[in-house]
């Protein structure tokens, strides 16, 4: 049975590393959308859409990791409704595997913690909008799981407390502190100044114009 697990987990590791090899190309990927200067390439009005797109790609690396953690541990992910909300679920038996459920839930904050502390690391141009809309989307995930979005039945942080030795409470500090050292090192960082601001001929300006 021990050999069993060690073989799961095994495949998961391997299957988290070649997710993580991927999704850590997004650096370069982030840096070709912006210039040297890390000011948004062409018109600014499709900045936004270049946030959005990078926040749209942390959710969806998110829900991959997750996909792919089930699928390396030998089990069937599927896409089902809780609540009427599209979810991923794993396809194991939390009772019978515990321990591959804790790796399953916790493949997708792991996963953007990985890219967001990649960008921050790897040297590259900072600062365009697609790679904001990266960060952004890590963070906000993270802050959405350790606060209202907790206590969930089908919720990442109430899943691993379920089926690890951590605590909510725990989880919730060890995520949400990864976190908030990616927006501290980002507040520091001059190339995220201003960072939902989009850069206009005239200046700059703060929110959606119509």
């Amino acid at each position: 049975m021990a050999k069993k697990i060690s073989s799961r987990s095994y495949r998961a590791m391997i299957s988290g590393m070649l997710s993580v090899l991927l999704l850590t190309g997004l650096p370069a990927i982030a840096s070709a959308q912006q210039s040297s200067s890390g000011a948004a390439p062409g018109p600014p009005d499709r900045y936004w859409e270049r946030l959005a797109l990078g926040a749209g790609v942390s959710l969806l690396a998110h829900e991959t990791a997750h996909i792919l953690t089930s699928l390396a541990l030998g089990f069937h992910p599927y896409i089902g409704f809780d609540k009427g909300r599209p979810t991923v679920f794993s396809g194991i038996d939390s009772n019978q595997y515990p321990h591959d459920q804790f790796l399953f839930s916790a493949a997708g904050l792991t996963t953007q913690a990985v890219i967001d502390e990649a960008i921050l690391d790897i040297p590259h141009s900072r600062g365009g909008a697609f790679e904001r809309g990266l960060l952004a989307g890590g963070i906000g995930t993270t802050l959405f799981y350790v606060t209202i979005g907790r206590n969930g039945s089908v919720s990442d942080i109430s899943v691993m407390a379920r089926t690890g030795s951590l605590s909510k409470t725990q989880l919730s500090l060890i995520f949400g502190g990864l976190s908030a050292i990616h927006a501290l090192r980002i507040s520091r960082d001059s190339s995220y100044s201003h960072f939902f601001v989009r850069p206009t001929q005239n200046g700059a300006a703060l929110g959606v114009s119509f």
